[in-house]
């Protein structure tokens, strides 16, 4: 390791001056008192004492110090990936004292984020271990009445099953729901990008859940009438499946007899913005920055009975961010959502 010594001469210069002087003072009371008193023999002493207490006092001071601080280095130095093993040591009290503060609050900072990690992690698998348990149990329980007996039934054989299998497409919906955000996150899933025209697929959207608003009496509609196509250049199948997620958050959370509107407008630097409002239920304040999280439910007690996996919005966000594009949400507590994503047009 190489070794920097920083403001340790003014020290030393200082020390041995004081030492110097007091010993030229000593030294000429004790030769004026012998009536042998010398103005040169004093100098010549005094300066030969400072230059000697000078490098004693450096010497001292330097190894003194740099054992200290280097013992420091190398307990820190035991931290994996520490900052400080590739530094230079130095033995400047004030630079020493600032590179430990800094490396004290990335490490406190480090900290921090592993156990919001931590935490996020026990929540997650938590949620995994719920939203697998439900369906599996409920294929179980079936399986298990019919091998009971129920089996012979024919009327209670084909309604079980069909139970059944609805427990099993949901774990279906789930595992693929999770195979894409991983996929997204490790960017392994190709986007495709292709020049189309974004309101023929939202129409689309509208006519393949037409009938799962008309359940609820929604409304699915667009803001006005637009005259020209509004071409953008993205991966469709993805954009369309990030359309469909939001409507159907809409529908599911709206107010019986809602609407659900879509509107297109036109920002700077060759992009649009697609906004997807409701006049449902809304979302607290509180909930609002982890609603794109894996499996947060504002509604913890009766979202589950709507379906889905609740990996909607997370998949949402990570495809519009595998897009280099942003997504934004507002929402008033009773009174209504608007989640809103960009797209680049195309040229």
């Amino acid at each position: 390791m190489n070794i920097k010594f920083k403001k340790s001469y003014r020290f030393a210069v200082k020390s041995a001056l004081y030492i110097s002087v007091f010993s030229a003072v000593m030294l000429s009371a004790l030769l004026y008192f012998t009536n042998a008193f010398s103005t040169g023999t004093v100098l010549l002493f005094f300066i030969i004492l400072l230059v000697f207490s000078f490098f004693v006092l450096q010497y001292r001071v330097e190894h003194f110090i740099y054992r200290r601080v280097k013992k420091i280095y190398d307990d820190i130095s035991l931290l994996e990936a520490s900052p400080l093993r590739s530094k230079r040591i130095t033995t400047d009290m004030a630079t020493l004292t600032r590179e430990l503060e800094k490396f004290a609050r990335d490490k406190k900072m480090e900290i921090e984020a592993l156990k919001i990690k931590e935490e996020y992690r026990r929540e997650f698998l938590g949620n995994v271990s719920h939203e697998l348990k439900t369906p599996l149990f409920t294929v179980q329980g079936y399986l298990l009445t019919l091998l009971d007996g129920a089996m012979n039934d024919k009327t209670l054989r084909k309604k079980y099953l069909q139970r059944a299998e609805k427990g099993v497409e949901r774990l279906t919906y789930i595992v693929q729901d999770l195979d894409m955000i991983t996929k997204l996150e490790v960017g392994d899933l190709n986007l495709h990008f292709t020049k189309f025209n974004i309101l023929e697929l939202i129409q689309s959207v509208f006519d393949l859940l037409e009938m799962k608003a008309d359940k609820k009496g929604i409304m699915l509609m667009f803001d006005g009438k637009y005259l020209r196509p509004i071409m953008v250049y993205a991966d469709q199948e993805k954009i369309q499946q990030v359309v469909t997620n939001l409507i159907v958050n809409s529908i599911k959370y709206g107010k019986e007899n809602g609407t659900t509107e879509v509107s297109i407008e036109d920002l700077v630097n060759n992009k649009i913005i697609v906004r997807v409002k409701d006049n449902g239920e809304g979302i607290e304040k509180k909930n609002i920055p982890r609603l794109f999280e894996r499996f947060y439910r504002v509604d913890k007690s009766g979202a589950r009975t709507e379906g889905g996996s609740g990996l909607g919005l997370s998949i949402v966000k990570h495809i519009i961010e595998a897009h280099d594009e942003k997504i934004y949400v507002e929402s008033t507590f009773k009174q209504g959502s608007e989640f809103s994503f960009t797209l680049e047009k195309s040229k």
